[in-house]
């Protein structure tokens, strides 16, 4: 199992806060589509991002991130690792996010390769599917908001999500991504699987099935205290992000790069490799044998 990460720098965004529980029907998740939730529209990029991520950064943030891998390789506990990076760097919180969702180590990499399956492995089969991990990489993708290419090949958002779900303009068309390419890759049923305690996952849940249902797509939604668990033994396909699950699956497929690469020209995928090997060795072959 990997290492894990602390709430700020690490791969999960979803706090695990008691919260309400939603029952959801198709009557609320279309009051709630059409209601204004939030004050925040987009899951886009951050008012100081600009600054952060841009080309004058890019060269410390490159480097942060080359020897935080340096240090994982090396078995550095990732918090202490991430600290000692960061403060090297003068790197704001922010910005080590982004860094700690880039790296990994290799030992983390080569389990992840070994796990990964190609789209075409989907035929026929049910895809299990990190409801918010998915969903909120998409949204901010549609967004502008930036997109972290891992040293694994995932793309990972900085947005994050805490407590509260809010559904933002991109959400619909999001979904709409993941329901026109699993049916392109002849997916059986998808299973979105939510975190329970996040307010308004059950107003997701229903907005989910409301879409499936008009578009004519299997999908079904559980609602779970503890979806890591249940995805990391599963016996399907799953598609995530969260690097601990990555290690422990059976199998995975990068859906959400891959989406991004075909469906998404507008999204800002911030590439941090700097000499240091990365991305999957399924993830490109996959995109091209899954258009």
């Amino acid at each position: 199992m990997g290492k894990q990460w602390s709430d700020v720098a690490g791969e999960r965004r979803v706090g695990f806060s008691p919260g309400r529980r939603e029952s959801g029907t198709a009557t609320r998740a279309a009051l709630w589509q059409d209601a204004v939730v939030s004050r925040q529209q987009h899951r886009g990029p951050g008012p100081k991002d600009e600054r952060l991520f841009g080309a004058g950064q890019l060269v410390a943030l490159r480097a942060a991130a080359s020897d935080l891998c340096w240090l994982l390789d090396r078995d550095y506990a990732p918090r202490s690792a991430l600290e000692l990076v960061g403060n090297r760097y003068n790197l704001t919180a922010r910005q080590r996010m982004a860094v700690a969702r880039y790296a990994c180590s290799r030992a983390e990499l080569e389990q992840r390769r070994q796990r990964e399956v190609p789209p075409t492995a989907l035929r026929g089969q049910e895809l299990w599917l990190d409801g918010f991990n998915v969903l909120t990489v998409l949204e901010s993708a549609l967004a502008g908001g930036i997109v972290i290419l891992g040293r694994d090949g995932c793309c990972r958002d900085i947005a994050g999500i805490h407590r509260r779900y809010r559904k933002m303009q991109e959400t619909v068309p999001a979904l709409r991504l993941v329901g026109e390419t699993a049916r392109g890759w002849g997916v059986s049923r998808c299973r979105w699987w939510l975190d329970r305690p996040v307010s308004n996952s059950g107003r997701l849940r229903a907005l989910i099935l409301d879409l499936a249902a008009t578009e004519g797509w299997d999908m079904d939604v559980e609602l779970s205290f503890s979806p890591d668990h249940v995805l990391a033994d599963s016996p399907h396909v799953i598609a995530t992000a969260d690097g601990i699950v990555l290690e422990r699956c059976r199998r995975w497929v990068n859906l959400t790069r891959w989406i991004i690469t075909e469906r998404i020209s507008q999204a800002r995928v911030l590439d941090l490799a700097a000499g240091v090997e990365t991305r999957s060795s399924v993830g490109e072959r996959g995109a091209r044998e899954g258009s």
